[in-house]
């Protein structure tokens, strides 16, 4: 099977976007948007994200040990455009949208978002072109009120209330 194949399914699996962060020896920040993120245990609290090895925020994350993963709420979309390189900020620059902090590993969280974890790294795995990281979860900061979430499918960002009402359209 072809890779280009592989990649035109995995468009039609919709995903929650996240931002995973973290911050380089010399304390610039760099992150990028995801949605290869995913719960793995409650004891202890832990998660699953993969990141492109090709991407800075991979050799920062195995060298530095710490990251974050900021769950993007359905306003939030100009910050995933500008993570994913849409907007033609670069690295530290794309910081300025958004309002980030520290919640206590380093990594920058979003101050606003829908949900943050901020992790400690416990394992990492090469598989392909992609890292897999495995964070144990040392601080989370949940949004006050429900914030319906952005989902990301079929190549677009999109709000639950808009791939519902595409959905029923389709059917």
């Amino acid at each position: 099977m072809g890779s280009d194949l592989f990649r035109a399914g995995m468009r039609r699996l919709a995903g929650g976007v996240t931002i995973i962060t973290s911050l380089d020896a010399d304390g610039r920040r760099c992150g990028i948007t995801a949605t290869a993120v995913c719960s793995l245990s409650t004891e202890p609290p832990s998660l699953i994200a993969c990141v492109n090895r090709s991407t800075s925020i991979a050799a920062v994350v195995e060298h530095r040990g710490v990251f974050a993963v900021n769950v993007l709420a359905e306003d939030q979309r100009p910050v995933a455009e500008t993570f994913a390189g849409r907007t033609g900020h670069a690295r530290e620059d794309r910081f300025t949208v958004g309002d980030w902090i520290d919640d206590g590993t380093g990594a920058p969280v979003l101050a606003d978002a829908s949900v943050s974890f901020d992790c400690k790294l416990a394992e990492i795995h090469e598989f392909g072109t992609h890292m897999i990281l495995i964070g144990e979860v040392v601080s989370t900061r949940c949004a006050d009120g429900e914030t319906p979430p952005l989902i990301y499918g079929d190549g677009a960002f999109l709000t639950a209330r808009l791939a519902a009402a595409t959905a029923s359209a389709a059917a």
